[in-house]
C-alpha cells in the first residue's frame, strides 16, 4: 500500500476496494484491515481533491426531515409556532442560536451546516 497521489492511484485504489468488497471478509482478517486502510486513503484523497461545500442550513433541515419521514408540523415542537416554521422554510427569517441548538440536539444535524450563512428573500 502507498499514498494516493494521482488520479491513476485513486482509480486503482477504488478498484482494489471494489474487489475486496466482493469477498466474504471475516472479522480481524488481513483483507478487512486492508479495506479499512484503503478506505481511509480514498477519503483523504477525495477530501483534498473533491471538497464538498456545506449545504444551505434550510436544505440540511429538509434533508434530515425527509430521512426521518417528518413534515413541517413536526418542527413546531422544535422551532415554535407554525408561522415561524413557515418563515424559516421560506427564508423570511433566520435561525436563532436556540433554534440551531435544538435542531442539532433533536435531529442530529451537524452544527457546521446549521450555522452557515444564507440569504433571506
Amino acid at each position: 500500500m502507498k499514498p494516493i497521489k494521482t488520479e491513476i492511484d485513486y482509480e486503482n485504489t477504488l478498484e482494489k476496494i471494489y474487489n475486496l468488497m466482493q469477498l466474504d471478509l471475516k472479522d480481524n482478517s488481513n483483507e478487512l484491515d486492508e479495506l479499512e486502510v484503503l478506505s481511509i486513503l480514498v477519503e483523504n484523497y477525495e477530501n483534498k481533491h473533491f471538497p464538498m461545500d456545506l449545504p444551505d442550513p434550510i436544505e440540511a433541515i429538509k434533508f434530515r426531515m425527509q430521512q426521518n419521514g417528518m413534515t413541517e408540523k413536526d418542527l413546531i415542537s422544535i422551532l415554535g409556532y407554525k408561522s415561524r416554521v413557515s418563515e424559516i422554510f421560506n427564508k423570511k427569517r433566520k435561525l436563532s442560536i436556540n433554534m440551531i441548538r435544538k435542531l442539532h440536539e433533536k435531529l442530529n444535524i451537524p452544527l457546521e451546516s446549521l450555522i452557515k450563512d444564507y440569504q433571506l428573500v
